[in-house]
């Protein structure tokens, strides 16, 4: 019974369309609608549960009735059958309804319906630019994610109960009173109109409130998330006291704003206990008065007490919710704003899949500048040939990187465009223009998962021993089997600890090159590629990084010229245009630019020579 409420909803199916929308309401129903079914049986078993829940007051009233007209020889035999079916409507029918309603509810509703959210939302951001992702703390971003779930499930579950608790409770206790006594049903009915005016004035504070404090809460974890991100750099710095100033200032900002909250909160409970005690204290006051003028009988008396402190309860109890509901809203406003947000450099609707046979890159006229009127890169036009091994000279700033960046279409071209084998690479998928190229980093990144779960990123459908080879080309075969983590695990099953952090530079960086190897594509970019290996491990993969060069249009970056010296061609950069281009001798032998970087590089060191190795790749400028 469980699995079959459990598997209604499925959480991780994929999600329709594109980004939620931006509006409260519309993200809202973005992902009500998709359970809308549940939510509608939800619906209907609150309010079968309410009506029940609404009868336990009459039938208090009815058995005391019964007990005080019938004596006890005779009120079986008269009365039996309306004491069964009182007992069997608890014992039996209320039950079976909140058995069904806590089925919907928790086995359908509650992880179904908050890891789908998750899900779905987690699918559209994690497709989002890298610049995306660079405006904001990761942490906040995957607190958002995390948190946006619950709380719009939650608040629509909460709704949809109250509701119904509120208008069946409400409505047939002022219809049973007066259909008794008029005058039973004027302090409910007075109650509702000031329940109505608390709601008015405390709920759009509350969700205001309650919205400051759920973004102060996604920013204090954001900063704790950058502090331990970066404790290296914060132990290497010994700024601990300073990570405790910046982590402060954002606890006493969400304490300022929760206790603004939860101020409003009391508030507004002491006001509804206050109106609550009018009104079993006025139906009471009045059920006495009626009871000895002999307008009503000692059932209805015990009818009308419990019945309106049942609504005092439920009214706290739907106060409570209602709470809960903006609190829950505010924290789903939180979200929206890394969430409902479209999706940045999305492929267009007919792009087509590159398709990569030679390697040709053409950059035409290419400008950018992130925006900025002074610009990056200006009118950029090179053209680099199937096979040919290009390198990327010039100081920090000059545009290496971005050019690379915008190869890999991280980022819009402001102007010009960029063609691989003819095929414009605005009009392809992202997902296909990656696939096709290969690029190894300085700062060297692994995921937080298994060597051999690193390697295979290279290549999913990888066989192990493809995954050892590549490790065995990239030097890093021995250094593996000697690995144990945390846990115990060793060699290939070992985890590499967030970012790679349980191994050093070095071997971050022959992981890395086993998983380009594996990856076999077309086009290789190097940045820096063997800068954190020592000379006798750099040398060995750099035979290795020849192989891997030959028949690939190859582009590196390196700030060490001696090695990106013997690349086919040397394109020297400053200030976002090309100054020079030719081979190493040449550039010498010109005397400007690049002859003058060699100059301060060198020190009058030989040019190398066929016996030298090289490095290479883009650096994030």
């Amino acid at each position: 019974m469980f699995r079959a409420f459990e598997n209604l909803l499925q959480p991780t199916a994929l999600p329709p369309g594109d980004a939620p929308p931006a509006s409260l309401a519309g993200f809202y129903w973005h992902f009500a609608w998709q359970a809308c079914g549940l939510l509608v049986a939800l619906f209907c078993a609150g309010f079968f549960v309410a009506i029940l829940d609404s009868l336990i007051p009459v039938f208090i009233g009815r058995v005391v009735t019964l007990v005080s007209t019938h004596p006890p020889e005779t009120i079986w035999a008269e009365a039996g059958w309306q004491l069964l079916g009182m007992a069997f409507v608890m014992l039996v029918i209320r039950p079976i309804g909140l058995c069904t309603q806590n089925l919907i509810a928790n086995q359908a509703l509650v992880p179904g319906m908050s890891n789908m959210i998750r899900w779905q939302n987690h699918w559209h951001v994690v497709r989002q630019s890298w610049s995306f992702f660079q405006n904001d703390f990761a942490g906040r971003i995957a607190n958002r994610i995390i948190q946006t779930g619950p709380s719009l499930r939650e608040s629509v579950i909460a709704a949809t109960n109250a509701v119904w608790y509120i208008l069946v409770y409400g409505t047939s206790a002022i219809v049973l009173l007066a259909s008794n006594a008029l005058w039973l049903a004027l302090p409910i009915s007075l109650w509702f109109v000031g329940y109505l005016a608390l709601l008015r004035g405390f709920v759009p504070r509350l969700r205001d409130r309650s919205r400051e404090t759920s973004e102060m809460r996604s920013a204090l974890t954001g900063r704790i998330v950058d502090s331990y991100t970066n404790i290296v750099t914060v132990k290497l710095f010994a700024r601990a006291r300073d990570e405790d100033a910046f982590v402060r200032e954002a606890v006493d900002e969400h304490t300022v704003s929760f206790r603004n909250q939860v101020r409003l909160i009391t508030l507004f409970g002491l006001s509804l206990s206050t109106l609550n005690a009018c009104m079993v204290v006025g139906t009471a006051a009045i059920a006495v008065w009626l009871w000895i003028g002999g307008t009503i009988g000692v059932g209805t008396v015990a009818m009308a007490l419990p019945l309106t402190w049942q609504i005092a309860n439920i009214a706290g109890w739907v106060a409570q919710n209602v709470t809960s509901i903006f609190e829950n809203i505010g924290t789903v406003q939180d979200g929206m704003k890394s969430i409902a947000v479209k999706r940045q450099m999305p492929d267009s609707p007919d792009a087509g899949t590159l398709e990569v046979t030679r390697g040709k890159i053409e950059f035409e006229r290419i400008s950018f500048g992130y925006g900025t009127e002074r610009g990056v890169l200006h009118g950029i036009d090179l053209t680099i040939a199937p096979g040919e091994r290009v390198g990327l000279v010039g100081h920090s700033g000059a545009g290496k990187s971005t050019l690379v960046n915008l190869l890999l279409r991280f980022h819009d071209l402001e102007g010009g465009r960029i063609l691989i084998d003819g095929q414009d690479i605005s009009k392809v998928t992202q997902e296909s223009l990656r696939r096709h190229i290969s690029m190894v980093t300085q700062d060297t990144s692994l995921l937080h998962r298994s060597i051999r779960d690193n390697i295979r990123y290279g290549r999913p459908d990888a066989s192990e021993a493809e995954i050892r080879d590549a490790a065995e080309r990239a030097h890093a075969i021995d250094f593996i089997a000697g690995l144990e983590d945390w846990n115990g695990r060793r060699g290939f099953d070992a985890h590499v600890g967030e970012r790679g952090v349980k191994l050093s530079g070095g071997q971050r960086q022959r992981v890395a090159l086993a998983r380009v190897i594996l990856k076999n594509a077309p086009i290789l970019v190097l940045d820096e590629a063997t800068s954190a290996l020592d000379s006798e491990v750099e040398a060995a993969i750099q035979e290795q990084l020849d192989d891997l060069m030959k028949g690939r249009t190859v582009i590196a970056i390196a700030h060490r010229l001696s090695t990106i010296a013997r690349m086919d061609r040397l394109i020297v950069l400053d200030h976002g245009r090309i100054v020079e281009q030719g081979a190493h001798s040449q550039l010498l032998a010109a005397g400007g630019a690049y002859a003058k970087l060699w100059r301060m590089q060198s020190g009058g060191f030989k040019t190398p020579g066929p016996s030298d190795y090289i490095d290479t790749a883009p650096a994030a400028e």
